[in-house]
């Protein structure tokens, strides 16, 4: 029997995984949801192995995105077809035009041969060709989930450089602000979602992809409103 799994994926046990859970429940109800709590980039993820481990041929897995699947490109590919020649369907809600449906069509979308040897080797490559451009819009997608963490990683680092440069402490001295990375990725998240600063979440749903408390997501749009006037 056909089984659908939807796997959810978040770096840190104070981030929410809800907003996933959500997501793939309401397109696919009937998903059995496979969640992880994982830092890193890496595949080598516990319940992720386990899942693997169960897959039978023609069995699908839901991601509400490319990057809870792998945010290192070099090997998210060679997973996405490892699995695509094991009979397994992926699906990616936000980036439906790699799910590999899409693809398998994508390179079935063949020019049928002459029997003429010239006209046959123009066919053949254009074919080639065909296949090739499909692969990449697969690899594009991977490359934006990695640059995605090098950004952020590279925006944190700056921003604790800036704390520093303006004098504020970074650590715990008695009687000084503290600059700590997570509230610098909690503003990156903010700013890149919230309604507040023209993204699509309302502020709750906000709060909980950040993995703060309400308080602490008030007080950063109170900063952030401060730093952007």
């Amino acid at each position: 029997m056909k089984k659908i799994y939807g796997y959810c994926r978040i770096s840190t046990k104070s981030q929410s995984i809800e907003r996933q859970i959500r997501n793939i429940i309401k397109e696919f109800p009937e998903a059995n949801i496979v969640e992880e709590v994982y830092t890193g980039t890496s595949l080598n993820r516990a319940n992720w192995l386990k899942l693997k481990k169960k897959l039978k041929r023609d069995d699908t897995i839901v991601f509400d995105s490319v990057s809870r699947m792998s945010r290192n490109s070099e090997e998210g590919i060679k997973e996405y077809f490892e699995l695509l020649d094991n009979g397994i369907h992926l699906v990616f809600l936000k980036e439906r035009y790699i799910n590999t449906e899409t693809y398998k069509k994508a390179i079935e979308v063949q020019l049928e041969k002459t029997g003429n040897k010239i006209v046959d080797v123009y066919i053949n490559a254009t074919n080639e060709v065909f296949r090739i451009l499909a692969e990449e819009q697969i690899k594009i997608a991977f490359d934006q989930s990695e640059k995605e963490v090098m950004d952020l990683s590279q925006r944190t680092k700056e921003g604790i450089e800036t704390a520093r440069k303006n004098g504020k402490q970074i650590g715990g001295q008695p009687g000084r602000k503290i600059i700590r990375k997570k509230s610098i990725e909690a503003k990156e998240i903010i700013l890149k979602h919230s309604k507040r600063f023209g993204g699509s979440l309302n502020n709750e749903e906000c709060w909980k992809l950040a993995g703060i408390s309400e308080n602490s997501f008030y007080k950063y749009v109170k900063e952030l409103e401060l730093e952007n006037k």
